[in-house]
Order: C-alpha cells, then structure tokens, then sequence
C-alpha cells in the first residue's frame, strides 16, 4: 500500500482533475449532439484511457527529468530523484501503463486505436521541450487538449468542430497556468539553460502573457456556447471559470510567488471541476 501511494505521488494522481471534466464533456457532448445511448462501458474505457495515459506522461517526464530535478530544492524529494523509486521501476510502470492504454483504446473503437500512439508521442514528447523551446506549455497543454477531443472520438469516430474548441480551451488554459507554475523555477531553469516563457520573457511580461492567453480560452469557449446553443447553465459555468482565472491572476505577482501552488492546483482544479460539470449539465437541461 505505502508503494502504491509513492506511485500515486509519482503521478500526481489528483491533478488528473484538470483534464478529466473536460473528457467527460467531451464523451456527453457526443452522447448528445449525435444522438447517440448512454453506454457505461465505453464511459469507462475513457475514464481508464485518460488515468493510464495521464500516469504514463507524468511518470515518462520525471524519468527524463531526473537529473535535473535532483539539482532543484524545489524538486530533489520528488519520487526518483530521493531514490523512493527506482528509474528501472519507473521505466516498468511507462511501459505497463502506455500497453495498458493502447490495450484499453482497442475495446473502444479502431479509429481510437490507431490514434493511440499518435497521443503517447504527443504526450511523451512535452517532456524534452524544455530543452529546445519557451512554448513548452503549450505542449503540455495540447497533451491534456486530447482529452474532449479523444472522449467525443470513442463514441462517434469522427471528428467535429464542437471538441475541437473545447480542446483549444484546454490547451490555452493549461498552458497559460503552467506559465505561472514555471515562474517557480525561472532563476533555476536559466543557470541549467533551460527554456521556457518565464525564463526568456521575464516574470512580469510571462504574467500578463499568461493571462491574455487565459483571455484567448474564455473568448473561444464563449464562442463554443454561442456554436452549441448551450442552456444557460452553459454561461453559469463559463463565468464562474472566467472569475476564477481572474482571481488566479490576481494572487500571483512578480515579487510573490508563495500562492503559486494555490493557484495552480486548487484554483484551476475548482475552475476546471465547475466548468465541465455544469457544461455538462447545459447537455441535458
């Protein structure tokens, strides 16, 4: 058990909140704009595809990472670095997860399948961006942006422009919060010339980028409401996680960092909980 949990540590199993809401509106926005039943077997292979998938990503990046993180204060204690898990178990626990994904993507449907593999190279790849490049971010963000897209492909196989948009919120937000959660290790990142918008920006200009990009999410999921016709839950939510962005912005400012975590998993976990839920419930009322 107490591995088990070191694994889940691992992972960063709890910020699977981010993307989950958002592949659940992805999989109900199917069931509903195509007219399709309510299946719980393919509801739960998503769920599955998106935890095995999500654990695969987060476990391959820390491996990668490992010589760095080892020189971070902020990081030295993470799992592999502190030595609580080996990087052969580590390398075990990606191989096992990333079969079990695709594995799991063939009881959905052959388009899924085929797809599968396009999605680990996307995700996986994030993890040397850093190396080469200050949009870094926003190739996280497009990992977790498979998400509505993946979940409304599971059920009709084909594509459509509704989780398109939803996936460019995805993408825009998460990387636009990870912008802020990047000004933690901006004097670190630069002494090992690594890239990323803080460390060439600055954090005052990362800042206001971070939230016109933020700005840039709202404005497209505005226009998914207007594209959907949504009820007006659909706006409920969408102002509830426009508010919530601005606060975010709010208590992070160049010259105080400490509410940098606070932000980026509680406020954006809140933010992305509300808004999938109650687009959800705007499906079907």
């Amino acid at each position: 058990m107490f591995k088990f949990q070191k694994y889940l540590s691992l992972v960063k199993f709890s910020h699977t909140i981010f993307a989950m809401p958002f592949a659940l509106v992805g999989y109900f926005l199917a069931i509903k704009s195509e007219g399709n039943s309510f299946n719980l077997k393919i509801l739960l292979l998503v769920i599955l595809c998106m935890v095995l998938a999500r654990s695969a990503a987060m476990a391959f990046n820390r491996m990668v990472d490992v010589r760095y993180d080892r020189k971070n204060p902020r990081t030295m204690n993470r799992e592999i670095p502190s030595g609580q898990i080996s990087l052969f178990a580590a390398s075990v626990f990606v191989f096992l997860t990333s079969v079990m994904f695709i594995v799991t993507t063939y009881f959905i449907n052959s388009l899924v399948f085929y797809l599968s593999p396009v999605a680990l190279i996307v995700i996986f790849v994030y993890s040397f961006t850093k190396r080469f490049t200050s949009l870094c971010h926003f190739v996280l963000g497009l990992g977790l942006a498979l998400a509505p897209i993946g979940a409304y492909l599971s059920v009709t196989a084909h594509f459509a422009i509704l989780p398109v948009l939803f996936s460019f919120v995805v993408l825009l937000w998460v990387g636009g919060f990870d912008i802020l959660y990047a000004l933690q290790d901006d004097d670190f990142d630069k002494s090992l010339n690594l890239h990323s918008i803080p460390v060439k920006l600055g954090r005052k200009t990362s800042l206001a980028l971070s939230a016109f990009v933020h700005f840039i999410a709202i404005a497209i999921a505005f226009y998914a409401g207007c594209y959907g016709n949504f009820s007006n839950y659909y706006w409920i939510g969408l102002t509830i996680f426009f508010i919530m962005l601005i606060y975010e912005h709010l208590i992070v400012k160049p010259n105080d960092l400490t509410k940098v975590n606070m932000a980026f998993a509680i406020v954006n976990g809140i933010a992305g909980v509300v808004f999938g839920g109650v687009t959800i419930i705007s499906l079907f009322f």
